[in-house]
């Protein structure tokens, strides 16, 4: 099975760019951050006329997750339980055995700010949600824009990001309690290099051709699905087209059969 995540950065700008991207590389499933727009407009014929279901959680100019499938999305839900709906960070589903839980982790701005509070509690609720629905032994993928990068070799200046929301010792706190309770980064089970990033800001120079990057895009696979994967790799070539998305896919395959 062949698992991919993309933060497209407004689904209806990349629509052209995500839905050629499925019909080239035909993932089972494709989970989606920063849809950008709410239920209601979700284009939803474009993926009909290509044979994939979706299953999707959008509001308004911000945020949205969706889950895109070759085959039946089973028990689909979004937002944690018991809880008032917030914005549109997640949603699972499950996918041929698979649960898929995609989540698009906010950004924290600025680490004195309550924004970056905020991020800290939401990796919480979200260890309390993995807690109370999931055994570690359960095929669990944990997939999206995490807006972390776990390590040093995950940015391209550990030294001067240091301290940035998405490179900060409360939030590798925050991620390493999740890992934790049971996931493996799947990516580095496959590659161990440098340099591999998923996320390249618009407001550098050049920030593609200088590899200034981060990896923020993650597959995370509970230890008995990890053990089953085949392969994990990121796709540049999404960035390097017209009008891209700041993100780029990351791609994982597991020996568990098509959905």
């Amino acid at each position: 099975m062949k698992i991919a995540s993309f933060n497209v950065n407004s689904l209806r700008v990349r629509l052209g760019i995500v839905v050629q991207w499925l019909k080239e590389h035909q993932p089972d499933v494709l989970a989606v951050q920063e849809t950008k727009v709410q239920d209601a407009d979700f284009p939803g014929d474009a993926f009909d006329k290509i044979g994939y279901k979706y299953a999707f959680r959008g509001q308004k100019s911000y945020n949205g997750v969706a889950i895109f499938s070759k085959g039946e999305i089973k028990d689909a839900r979004d937002g944690f339980d018991n809880e008032p709906k917030d914005e549109a960070r997640l949603i699972s589903g499950r996918v041929g055995g698979i649960t898929v839980v995609n989540t698009y982790i906010p950004q924290g701005y600025l680490a004195e700010s309550q924004k970056f509070d905020y991020k800290l509690n939401w990796f919480g609720r979200l260890l309390s949600f993995f807690e109370e629905n999931f055994q570690p032994s359960d095929p669990v993928v944990w997939i999206g824009d995490l807006n972390v990068a776990p390590s040093a070799i995950d940015v391209y200046d550990p030294a001067g990001l240091l301290g940035h929301v998405c490179y900060h010792p409360e939030v590798h706190k925050a991620l390493d309690k999740i890992m934790e309770w049971g996931f493996v980064d799947v990516f580095r089970v496959h590659c161990k290099e440098a340099g591999q990033y998923t996320f390249w800001d618009y407001r550098a120079r050049n920030p593609l051709k200088r590899n200034l990057g981060w990896r923020l895009d993650h597959i995370m696979a509970t230890r008995g699905l990890a053990e089953k994967s085949t392969a994990c790799y990121i796709d540049r070539e999404p960035r390097v087209v017209e009008r891209p998305s700041d993100h780029t896919p990351i791609v994982a395959e597991f020996d568990v059969g098509k959905c």
